[in-house]
């Protein structure tokens, strides 16, 4: 049966986890040795990368996710499944306290909590509707890779050895941290997703990757 997210559900399933389940879920500063790269286009390193990065459209990762937003902030502990554009995002706490599974696909989301299971067209759509938040959610299977969304302007910092560090990207900033390589591959082991209206933050750490067989499984 489907129900409304109205604020009772919300308190069942817990502030954090229900946020990030509706969502499906730059406070470190630039390390000094940090610098502006050329242009994107003059960048061959990244260009290679963010090809590779676009190609890549199965994986699954482990880790935990901090969402703060107006002050409050919780971090359950987080696992996603991503097989092209499809998703299945599984959200649990202390003593799996909260358990909530995210499954969805480009016109649709769904939400199920227990007994309860909400659903909506997009994950955009169910926060605004259920918790009053205007958040570029269906921008994290991107950023979540170290990859600015395609076709979508964007600032890039790149390091000394023209790994992209950080983008900033539909007025949020995006920080790229702890970059490992994974078969030729690099991807971030931490990502910060911030902007600075209603002091909101996603904070994915220890992430943990698997890639396809023909790509190596994260160290």
């Amino acid at each position: 049966m489907i129900s409304r997210f109205n604020s009772s559900s919300f308190a069942m399933i817990g502030t954090g986890a229900l946020r990030l389940a509706s969502m499906y879920l730059l406070t470190a500063a630039l390390s000094a040795c940090t610098s502006l790269a050329p242009p994107a286009n003059e960048n061959s390193i990244w260009a290679l990368q963010s090809q590779q990065l676009e190609k890549l459209t199965h994986w699954q990762l482990r880790g935990r996710v901090n969402v703060r937003y107006d002050n409050e902030s919780q971090t359950p502990r987080i696992q996603w499944q991503h097989s092209n554009r499809a998703y299945r995002i599984r959200l649990w706490g202390t003593f799996n306290a909260g358990n909530t599974l995210i499954q969805g696909e480009p016109g649709r989301v769904s939400l199920d909590q227990g007994d309860k299971h909400f659903s909506a067209n997009s994950p955009e759509e169910l926060i605004l509707q259920q918790l009053g938040y205007e958040l570029p959610i269906s921008y994290l299977e991107f950023w979540i890779k170290g990859l600015p969304v395609p076709d979508r302007p964007a600032a890039l910092l790149f390091n000394d050895l023209n790994q992209l560090t950080s983008f900033e990207q539909a007025d949020w900033t995006i920080t790229l941290s702890d970059l490992r390589d994974y078969g030729g591959l690099t991807l971030p082991r931490r990502v910060d997703i911030m902007r600075s209206e209603n002091d909101a933050r996603l904070r994915f750490v220890g992430l943990s990757w698997t890639l396809p067989e023909n790509q190596e499984t994260a160290r």
